[in-house]
């Protein structure tokens, strides 16, 4: 803090005690607000009774008369202070309220000669004294760091912020309305586990005291929302919070909502006709268009959204036919020839599935902008999904990708018991020679598939991805109101 930040703060704690030695409660239990700030704007002149709380973000002194701004979620609105209307309140509003501090304002409204609705001031009161200024330029807060470790500071100066945030709520509430208008029925799963399951990552592991055995924090919520479906619910949700003990950036973050869904006798060719009627529902309802620009890209939702194999896809892309490797090394030869540098995979330890998952990513999926669904997965890298019928080497399995990023990934759901276990053998397998984000045995929902699931198509949508492409964030941070920062 500088030598000035210091000095403003000594003296707004000397004006606490002068308040408090007034008889004044600085800190209020309430205040009876009849409008929020956004509402005055539309308000006619002569309106009475009028009572208005908010921040105090500017004020201007002209002698016997004081105008400033509250500022609340809604926006902001002027009032104005008269000797002629309070008195000497006027004086002690001058002398005792600084920027940041709250306040609540009773009084009339009329329009000034400058054509701005303001509240014209009966009676002030303090509402809550702010004892640290605020930021220099809080008006425009655009250190990095700072917004993400301080977004209450952002918020307070960045109008633009507090919309990105209600947009967000805007978004997941009109998908909740969505789905419970088609028989979805929202329910909770563990967020604590015994098992590392639900999707391919490396988890965070933490120990039970009581139970005395180590538990992980769950990386999906998809072998729990399935037992519920086994156990006799037809359509499930659930908005989850999980957690991937991997990498940070602007499109990963270590903890972050899904929303995952499954629907009793669907497919996945059902489901991708679902998930486009849904997204195209929340972009009319939330920002009323289906045409959107991300950091200067247009992106349209509009039309029939393609549907293209993964196979074709790749060899597409770098010219590599994928069901012509027969084993994961005959696949790295042919990355090798290409010149394809594939970071951060060791060929001794990863699986052909991760392999070829990152050839992918790194040839594929970044060229994506329009709204692609990408369908027939190898097998190799869905050990959840169900195996088609006529190709064994690919799964009913569907991604839809949005400039370069995945923001849903849905099967048709593996029922059968027998070819789940296989997979699972498979997975542990690979984990035993080292590929950490392969899926453990999970043998208790094994038993749970035993005694019977009906087909099942499902999806887990990554909601920061989807808000930080319709509101244009740049990161996923800047859509969660308190990311995960290194301590200062």
């Amino acid at each position: 803090m500088s030598e000035e930040a210091k000095n403003e703060l000594q003296v707004r704690r000397e004006k606490l005690e002068e308040l408090r030695k007034e008889g004044v409660i600085p800190y209020a239990e309430r205040f009876d607000r009849t409008h929020k700030l956004s509402e005055v704007a539309s308000m006619e002149d002569g309106a009475d009774g009028v009572s208005l709380a908010g921040r105090i973000v500017s004020a201007r002194h002209f002698g016997k008369l004081t105008f400033a701004h509250l500022s609340d979620h809604t926006g902001r609105a002027q009032i104005s202070l008269q000797v002629n209307d309070i008195g000497p309140e006027q004086e002690r509003f001058k002398k005792y309220v600084d920027i940041g501090d709250y306040v609540g304002v009773r009084g009339s409204i009329y329009t000034t000669k400058t054509g701005e609705k303001t509240l014209r001031a009966a009676s002030w009161t303090m509402l809550s004294k702010s004892l640290r200024p605020l930021p220099e330029k809080f008006h425009g807060l655009v250190d990095t760091e700072q917004r993400l470790r301080k977004r209450y500071l952002e918020l307070i100066s960045s109008q633009e912020s507090m919309e990105r945030f209600k947009t967000r709520t805007r978004v997941i509430r009109t998908m909740r309305d969505y789905l419970d208008a088609h028989d979805f029925m929202e329910i909770d799963t563990p967020v604590l586990t015994n098992k590392a399951s639900g999707a391919f990552a490396t988890p965070f592991k933490t120990h039970h005291n009581a139970l005395d055995i180590d538990v992980f924090l769950r990386i999906a919520p998809e072998t729990y929302l399935k037992r519920a479906i086994a156990g006799g619910f037809d359509r499930v949700y659930e908005f989850a919070r999980c957690f991937r003990n991997e990498g940070m950036d602007p499109s990963h973050l270590p903890d972050f909502t899904m929303l995952e869904y499954y629907c009793s006798y669907w497919n996945y060719e059902d489901n991708m006709d679902f998930t486009e009627k849904l997204v195209k529902h929340v972009l009319m309802t939330v920002k009323g268009t289906l045409d959107i620009e991300y950091e200067g890209t247009a992106i349209s939702f509009d039309g029939s959204w393609p549907r293209i194999s993964f196979r074709d896809l790749i060899l597409k892309d770098c010219g590599i036919d994928i069901d012509r490797a027969a084993t994961k090394e005959e696949l790295w030869d042919e990355i090798k020839k290409k010149n394809i540098a594939l970071d951060d995979i060791n060929i001794k330890t990863a699986g052909i599935g991760t392999i070829i998952d990152n050839l992918y990513k790194k040839v594929s999926r970044p060229s994506m902008v329009n709204p692609v669904f990408i369908i027939k997965h190898p097998i190799d890298i869905s050990p959840l999904a169900r195996k088609n019928d006529a190709d064994g080497r690919i799964v009913d399995r569907f991604q839809l990708v949005i400039n370069g990023w995945e923001v849903v990934n849905a099967y048709s759901e593996l029922i059968d018991p027998v070819d789940q276990a296989e997979r699972f053998m498979k997975q542990a397998e690979a984990r035993a020679a080292g590929d950490m984000e392969a899926m453990e045995m999970d043998h208790d929902f094994l038993a749970c598939m035993e005694y019977g699931m009906p087909p099942m198509s499902g999806w887990g949508m990554g909601i920061d991805r989807f808000v930080a492409l319709i509101t244009g964030a740049v990161t996923l941070r800047d859509v969660v109101l308190f990311p995960l920062m290194r301590p200062e």
